[in-house]
């Protein structure tokens, strides 16, 4: 892994000057916006894909993955929830073929341990839609049972049917994010941390921009043919600076805090536990998830907040029991305790419409070479690789970036 001390961008040395001359802007061909984990499927994949071009990923903080990503389920969905021919259900599926197959090639620890949605019988009809949008979206895997076929899986769950999902699976987000950025390294990458965008302008001799940044203490302007804004929770304030994008092409945005609570002791449970979604908190309801050490979970709630702030409120706790109650009933309270809370960033809709992602090119703002990421919650970390091939693939029709060596 990179190194955490900034600045780790620097301008070029160059000779002396003539008193006509200034000095010249060092010019890279790719530059990315957030180091979670989209903005690493992303160098990754367009290092892969560009050899030879100059990428660089600045990162505000002195870590990769330090908020969204290094903060939820680290669950590998299947794809069963999204409107078909969403970009979410798009690239969750697409995602989690790819997530899986480079789990297995590279060792990331992982387990395809498969995830129960239970039910009461006023609720069938709830699980059969969700059936029937999965076969929509091409997930033909899941199986309703019983409540004998449930307690066969899982004695301790409450509930009379269920619907089992195969595909669900967990993943060490760190590791996965840490392989990334090795491969991307390894490809020429760099990482800056510390490293934050403060202003950009388009260039006036054709695609690209210049960049104003802050790397710790040392300000700098460099220059960029493509600038891809994928800044999470940041994005939309990342976006305003950049001069000649319209306000009105920014989505508007709401911070989603979720909460977890971890249970003590041995899990109940070997699978993953789900109840049916509530579409008017549009989430998937308090679940019971497994880490790789097998630690069992409980989150996340839902949370409107304004600021960016994880402390877990121990007021939520009779939330949580209630609601884990429905389904194991057996569960103590003086096993709970808090864990951490994750924030995401939400797509502001009407109504009780579900938000999908957002992703931005020329076609949306008008500006070549800036492609820009919005609203990417769960399942961001199952669709990060399918993401990262849907803007390598509009780069590479876009003709910006050629094959050789740097154009700027």
């Amino acid at each position: 892994m990179a190194s955490c001390t900034p600045p780790l961008i620097h301008a070029a040395t160059v000779a002396p000057l003539r008193i006509d001359q200034t000095p010249p802007v060092p010019a890279i061909d790719i530059c990315i916006i957030g180091a979670g984990i989209v903005g690493l499927a992303l160098a990754r994949e367009l290092s892969n894909a560009f050899p030879s071009r100059e990428i660089v990923v600045l990162e505000k903080h002195g870590r990769i993955g330090e908020e969204t990503s290094s903060r939820n389920s680290e669950v590998i969905h299947a794809g069963i929830y999204y409107a078909p021919g969403s970009i979410k259900a798009n690239s969750c599926v697409r995602g989690r073929e790819l997530l899986y197959r480079y789990c297995e090639k590279y060792q990331i620890p992982h387990r395809r341990i498969g995830k129960l949605i239970v039910a009461a019988r006023s609720e069938i009809a709830a699980l059969e839609n969700i059936q029937y949008r999965a076969r929509a979206n091409g997930v033909d895997s899941l199986e309703f049972l019983d409540t004998n076929q449930l307690h066969r899986l899982e004695p301790h769950v409450q509930a009379d049917v269920a619907l089992w999902s195969p595909e669900t699976g967990i993943v060490d987000s760190h590791g996965l994010m840490t392989s990334f950025l090795g491969e991307a390294e390894a490809n020429g990458v760099t990482l800056a941390l510390h490293t934050e965008l403060t202003g950009a302008e388009p260039l006036g001799n054709g695609p690209g921009f210049r960049l104003q940044i802050q790397s710790g203490p040392e300000a700098m302007t460099l220059d960029s043919r493509v600038l891809i804004n994928c800044a999470g929770l940041h994005a939309v304030s990342v976006a305003t600076r950049i001069a000649g994008l319209l306000p009105s092409s920014l989505p508007e945005m709401s911070f989603i805090k979720g909460n977890y609570m971890s249970l003590t002791g041995k899990s109940p449970f070997v699978h993953l536990i789900y109840p049916v979604p509530d579409p008017a908190q549009r989430g998937l309801g308090i679940h019971a998830t497994l880490d790789m050490a097998g630690q069992c979970r409980f989150g996340p709630d839902i949370e409107p907040v304004d600021n960016l702030e994880y402390t877990v409120d121990l007021l939520r706790m009779p939330l949580f029991i209630k609601e884990i109650q429905q389904y194991y009933p057996e569960l103590e309270a003086n096993r709970l305790q808090t864990a951490y809370a994750g924030i995401r960033p939400r797509i502001k809709t009407a109504g009780s419409t579900v938000p999908d992602f957002v992703i931005q090119d020329k076609d949306s703002h008008g500006l070549e070479g800036l492609w820009q990421l919005f609203g990417i919650e769960s399942p961001g970390l199952t669709a990060s690789m399918a993401l990262a091939e849907h803007v390598r693939d509009q780069v590479r029709n876009s003709a910006i970036i050629g094959t050789g060596t740097a154009i700027l």
